[in-house]
């Protein structure tokens, strides 16, 4: 088997005082989508600065291609795509002559800059825009130029801070697509995300960070297995009756959380769990059956919501 493309071991940074990232170990391997789980603030994008070169580490092993960052980071930046979490795109010029300028940077000759901002316009369905100015696209437009221009080097490695934030759902799912289609170019992917569902959606494997540290890692499957029962029953109590209700809830499924909003209750079988609340007295103003999935392991791993 070959070498994991990246091998964090016991990994640190630290602003001053602070410490974002507090001895994480990771290994990516090549051509998997890897994925950072976790809340603003819990690490994530420390993380991904660190892996890509423009950060040094506190303390420590970082590894990317087998390459040390600290002595080598020209190196594997010349091997990397990079998306950050805001778009630094130049507004004022064309969408095509972003890919030029970018390709440029990279030493492309002019004739092979053009060659392959074409192909990315077209794998990015951006080809109708290349004249336009890219102040005038949309949010999601955006994104695709910025993931396009960030593989003008044809990278081994592509990293992606919150690719989707800020984005309705239908461009999310553009975006999801053009980077399934990457994957299976071979391209590896790591990404940061606080939507649970693009997590599922996307990555091989993943971690679930929180204050800096790893506190889960696997599969998005294996770890809604592990770590949150098969269906979720969400019951919704008038104003300020969740509380009162809770108690009243106790012993039916596995285990229950109470949230500001909602009584979720953890079972096997929600439908019973549901009927068993019936037979208890308790009327729901309403009540949803759903799946397990990764914001109950966040949940339950560090007592808040994904997108607290």
């Amino acid at each position: 088997m070959s070498e994991p493309l990246i091998v964090a071991e016991q990994l640190i940074k630290r602003f001053g005082e602070f410490t974002a990232v507090d001895g994480i170990d990771v290994q990516v391997e090549k051509g998997e989508a890897f994925g950072f789980l976790g809340p603003n603030g819990a690490g994530k994008s420390s993380t991904m600065r660190m892996i890509a070169c423009v950060s040094p580490i506190t303390a420590g092993r970082l590894r990317v291609f087998g390459l040390d960052p600290a002595t080598q980071g020209a190196d594997i930046r010349r091997r990397i795509g990079v998306v950050p979490q805001l778009d630094t795109l130049d507004v004022e010029l064309s969408v095509q002559e972003n890919l030029w300028l970018y390709g440029r940077f990279f030493d492309l000759p002019r004739p092979e800059a053009k060659r392959r901002s074409a192909e990315l316009l077209e794998f990015a369905q951006l080809t109708d825009r290349a004249t336009s100015v890219v102040e005038s696209l949309s949010g999601g437009m955006k994104r695709r130029l910025s993931i396009a221009r960030s593989l003008i080097n044809e990278p081994e490695l592509l990293l992606l801070d919150e690719p989707t934030t800020g984005l309705d759902p239908q461009a999310r799912h553009v975006l999801w697509d053009r980077l399934y289609r990457l994957k299976q170019q071979g391209v590896t992917l790591v990404l940061t995300t606080h939507y649970m569902d693009e997590a599922e959606q996307l990555c091989d494997r993943l971690v679930v960070m929180d204050q800096g540290k790893i506190v889960a890692e696997g599969s998005p499957r294996s770890l809604i297995g592990q770590y949150a029962t098969r269906e979720v029953l969400e019951l919704r109590f008038a104003a300020d009756g969740n509380a009162a209700a809770a108690p009243q809830l106790e012993g039916i499924g596995e285990r229950q959380e109470l949230l500001p909003d909602r009584v979720l209750i953890y079972a096997d079988d929600g439908e019973h769990a549901l009927t068993e609340t019936h037979h208890r007295g308790l009327q729901p103003e309403s009540a949803l059956v759903r799946r397990a999935s990764l914001e109950d392991v966040f949940l339950l791993l560090t007592g808040r919501t994904l997108v607290d």
